[in-house]
Order: structure tokens, then C-alpha cells, then sequence
């Protein structure tokens, strides 16, 4: 995967930058996400005390809040002067996984309780589907922002 990513980087073109952008994302995202469902599952043999409904509604505002937050780094990260243009691309598309990364790992915690779980990964699923549509965007203002 990142030898690929490397050669697309290397070729430059807009589809190629794309590329790379997005298998930086998808990248970024499985480094940071898988690792929550072994630590989920060893959280799951404790048997935890479910959360209220009211606390489930709270933590996954907070996923939204968060994965926003994640987003808008990611729209800086394209904007910053310094460097070439492909590594802004390329920072903004790495820290936009981990917008669905971080209420993935929220919902990892939640095993115990489906509705709970659901929740989270339903706020990660509209996340990363967010963030994979405005990679475009990162990158067309990370090629802009030196004009």
C-alpha cells in the first residue's frame, strides 16, 4: 500500500495525487482504528456497567464534535505555506482519517453495548464518508495555496 502511495506521489499528476491522497486517508485511518477492536474485545471480558441512553447521546455528539474538529485540522494542515503542495496534500489527507478513526475507537470501548457501539461506528461511518469527500478539496486548496 505504500509503496503505491509512494508511486503515485512520484508521478504527480492530479489523478495520481488523488491516489495517493486517498490511500493516505484509508492508510491513516486502519493505523489508527485497528488496534481498538483487539483492546474492545479485552475491555468486553471485564463486563462493564452499560451507559445510560443519555451518556450514549452525549459520548457520540462527542465523536461528531471530535471528528469535526479532526476535519478542520485537516483543512489547515492543506493550507500551510510551508513545504511543497504534495506534502500539505498529503498531511491534510492524514489527518483526515483520523475523523472517523477516533469514534471508531470511542465505539471499540462500547462493545458491551450494542446500541452504544452502533451509535459510534454510525457517527465513524458518516466521518470517514465526509472526510473521503472532501479530499478533493484538500487538495485543490493545498495546490492553490501558493498562488
Amino acid at each position: 500500500m505504500f509503496e503505491a502511495l509512494a508511486r503515485d506521489l512520484r508521478a504527480g499528476t492530479p489523478a495520481d495525487l488523488n491516489r495517493a491522497a486517498r490511500r493516505a486517508f484509508v492508510a491513516a485511518f486502519l493505523l489508527l482504528a485497528l488496534p481498538g477492536l483487539p483492546l474492545g474485545g479485552l475491555y468486553l471480558l471485564t463486563r462493564p456497567a452499560p451507559l445510560p441512553a443519555g451518556w450514549v447521546a452525549a459520548l457520540a455528539l462527542l465523536a461528531a464534535v471530535l471528528a469535526a474538529a479532526a476535519l478542520s485540522l485537516a483543512r489547515l494542515a492543506a493550507r500551510d505555506p510551508k513545504g511543497p503542495p504534495a506534502g500539505a496534500a498529503l498531511t491534510a489527507a492524514f489527518q483526515s482519517g483520523t475523523a472517523p478513526a477516533v469514534p471508531f475507537l470511542l465505539g471499540c470501548a462500547c462493545l458491551h453495548q450494542p446500541a452504544a457501539f452502533l451509535a459510534l461506528w454510525l457517527v465513524s461511518a458518516l466521518a470517514f464518508l465526509a472526510a473521503w469527500m472532501s479530499l478533493p478539496a484538500l487538495l485543490r486548496a493545498a495546490s492553490e495555496r501558493s498562488r
